[in-house]
């Protein structure tokens, strides 16, 4: 017979009943099966799956909600307006999000708007705006596309609410600042006038290298969803942030990023723990290339405060790179003839022979009306030392140029390579993917020694990638090695390290800094959200809602349950009562019979 034993009553009156048959009156047999279903019920309510504002949705659901058109016709939906103001030319993209679910301590869901053919919302016109320096009152109508383009894509009615940013970068900051003032002063004079976009002076701005490198770096981990809170099987880190009042906390691992593009090197990834500078000479350096940002809406949840080494190398670029070594083959070369009229290079009967070129190729370098003739040698290994002096390392520095570089926990770190890293790779070579220095050694040795001619015929017979043409065939070998020494010598990733991978775009899709810089502007809004939440009532259901619903339910059981336990406590004293009650009537009643019978 199934018997339960009720243990949140008193040791004193423990008791065992049965559920068939209670050897108690009915009332207390009521009493007991409300009990028990209150307390079944309080722990249903305990362990029923709760979904938290946490839980990670179906992340393929997710990515391919990402490709689908906008639905502007969706009053909730949120814009923003981002115009990158390069160098080349101009680019605005166009963001939205859907409402913040009420978490403080989440991120906003900002996504790339895609139109009715699911292209992404983005135009780019030519040439960049540093081109007005001398006409800086035609900077809004030469913005006039763009901003028209971003206010056709985003609903009229939201106009007013969608903020704007015109963030310049490169080839404004190469100019006077008096000609940057001037341009900016002209934008945020006239735009408000023909655009009801949510735009005010601090909008519009000349961002520094490092800012633009922090917000490349928010970007891909924001993709890659690295910002959210942390499941079973995610790599986590301790941080600790320069408060010294806050204790480390764990996270989700984020990745850090490099890019070498043409003609700059720039690298950025985050600083987990507090950095200790040798000298204040270090430290100086230190602060000019660390920063420290809170992507959270409160200023006092620590949860999302980063600290992220970011720096951008002038000149160690690819091509670049190529540039300055073959100056440095024609200075030494032309500064040797000198001496010796019969120097190797100074005619193509007799070539200076380069390492860094595949094995018969014929190249050239002109300088004015003089030129160096180079013909290949296919020698990786002594291109790796050819290249290695023009990395800058000297006083046992960490980092190319001798720039300050921040300490990396290889053995707890994951890394991105983009631009030359992935094309060193996967161009020529069709090893995209996870970076193994051994085999990449290998192959590119191997495509080092192959006769020029077997390249092109490969090239002819399409086995290299679509990108691949005779520019990067000519300069594969030399490109690899110094991509190698980079990061090897350079930033000294150990060659036992495998959490490289080179891609071209994230989760599909190519990644802008503008991303970032969205991000970290709006980052007060679910703040702003919260606080309007609270002055008014919502009919749905939010996570601060949900959450004290749960928690009353809980507690009211809690209180019914105690209640009911003092309930059959005072009963039980009652029916104790009522029992002795009943023996002193009967004891009275024996002293009266025997009192009688004892009378003559």
């Amino acid at each position: 017979m199934a018997r339960i034993t009720l243990s949140c009553v008193p040791a004193s009156w423990y008791c065992s009943v049965s559920l068939l048959s209670l050897g108690c009156v009915p009332r207390q047999r009521l009493v007991f099966l409300l009990l028990f279903l209150c307390s079944t019920l309080l722990l249903l309510l305990m362990w029923s799956p709760q979904r938290r504002p946490n839980a990670q949705p179906n992340k393929y659901l997710s990515i391919a909600e990402l490709l689908e058109s906008t639905d502007v016709e969706n009053p909730s939906l949120n814009y923003g307006v981002v115009v990158d103001c390069g160098s080349s030319g101009s680019r605005v993209f166009v963001y939205y999000w859907p409402p913040h679910n009420g978490n403080p301590h989440t991120l906003l869901d900002i996504r790339q708007m895609r139109d009715k053919e699911r292209k992404p919302v983005v135009l780019k016109i030519k040439p960049g705006i540093s081109t007005l320096a001398k006409t800086p009152t035609a900077s809004s109508d030469y913005l006039q596309p763009l901003l028209s383009f971003a206010a056709a894509h985003v609903p009229k009615n939201k106009h007013k609410e969608t903020p704007l940013y015109i963030l310049c970068t490169a080839g404004m900051r190469l100019l006077p600042e008096t000609e940057q003032a001037a341009i900016l002063e002209d934008i945020v004079s006239d735009v408000p006038l023909e655009f009801d976009f949510l735009f005010s002076e601090s909008h519009a701005e000349v961002i520094s290298g490092k800012q633009e490198g922090v917000y490349a770096w928010i970007g891909i981990n924001f993709v890659l969803g690295r910002f959210d809170h942390a499941v079973a099987d995610d790599a986590i880190v301790e941080v600790t942030t320069s408060s010294q009042s806050r204790k480390p906390i764990s996270r989700r691992r984020t990745v850090g990023i490099m890019d070498m593009g043409g003609a700059s090197l720039q690298i950025a990834y985050e600083v987990p723990g507090v950095v200790h500078f040798s000298s204040p000479q270090e430290e100086e350096a230190g602060k000019s290339v660390l920063a420290e940002f809170n992507l959270g809406c409160d200023v006092e949840h620590t949860e999302h405060v980063y600290r992220v080494y970011v720096t951008t190398f002038l000149g160690f670029g690819g091509n670049m790179a190529r540039q300055s070594y073959e100056n440095q083959l024609f200075n030494s070369t032309f500064s040797s003839s000198v001496r010796s009229p019969s120097t190797l290079g100074l005619s193509s009967d007799q070539p200076l022979f380069d390492p860094c070129l595949p094995v018969g190729l014929s190249d050239s370098v002109v300088r004015g009306n003089r030129t160096l003739y180079l013909r290949g040698q296919g020698e990786w290994s002594r291109c790796q030392e050819a290249v290695r002096p023009f990395l800058g390392l000297h006083n046992g520095t960490m980092s190319p140029g001798g720039v300050y570089q921040a300490p990396i926990n290889f053995s707890n770190s994951e890394f991105y390579g983009f631009s030359e890293f992935y094309y060193c790779m996967e161009d020529v070579l069709r090893m995209r993917g996870t970076y193994d220095s051994r085999k990449y050694s290998r192959a590119a040795s191997d495509y080092c020694v192959t006769q020029w001619s077997i390249l092109k015929q490969r090239l002819d017979n399409k086995l290299f990638s679509q990108q691949a043409d005779l520019n990067r065939l000519k300069y594969q070998c030399f490109k690899s090695a110094w991509m190698f020494e980079v990061l090897h010598s350079g930033f000294r990733f150990p060659l036992s390290y495998l959490s490289l991978k080179t891609a071209q775009l994230v989760q599909d899709k190519e990644v802008q800094w503008t991303l970032g810089a969205i991000l970290y502007k709006t980052r007060f809004l679910p703040l702003r959200d919260l606080q309007q939440e609270s002055l008014r009532p919502n009919p749905n259901s939010s996570w601060l809602r949900s959450s004290f619903v749960y928690n009353h339910h809980v507690l009211s059981v809690c209180i019914l349950v105690v209640a009911l336990s003092i309930l059959l406590y005072v009963l039980r004293l009652r029916r104790i009562h009522q029992r002795e009650t009943r023996q002193n009537e009967v004891l009275n009643l024996l002293w009266v019979e025997e009192g009688e019978a004892l009378l003559p």
